[in-house]
């Protein structure tokens, strides 16, 4: 079983930056697709940007440019540095991580969220 344990969210201005967190622990054997998502009040969640074992990344149109996502394999972490906020990017983010766990097996597992407030 895998656990995630996210940090880094909280309120910041129009303009400023967060850098998110998300480490993963517990029995695998390994890490595969590492990813943000987001859902606002009211909205679905969406992708906000995904990395994979082979350090390919992809982000979602409204945050390209702004938003870097990075991992730390050594730390099976994943980060994401959000930039140049807007409070369109208020949300709960949370990740997402698919891991194998034998030799034709993956699972994926959530994160439990941490809030993005960007005020005006």
């Amino acid at each position: 079983q895998v656990q995630l344990v996210e940090s880094g969210g909280g309120l910041v201005q129009t303009g400023g930056s967060l850098r998110l967190s998300c480490a993963a622990s517990g029995r695998f054997l390994s890490i595969n697709a590492m990813s943000w998502y987001r859902q606002a009040p009211g909205k679905q969640r969406e992708l906000v940007a995904g990395i994979t074992s082979a350090d390919s990344t992809d982000y979602a149109a409204s945050v390209k440019g702004r938003f870097t996502i990075s991992r730390d394999n050594t730390k099976n972490t994943v980060y994401l540095q959000m930039n140049s906020l807007k409070p369109e990017d208020t949300a709960v983010y949370y990740c997402n991580v698919v891991y194998k766990y034998s030799y034709y097996s993956f699972q994926d597992v959530w994160g439990q969220g941490t809030q993005v407030t960007v005020s005006s």
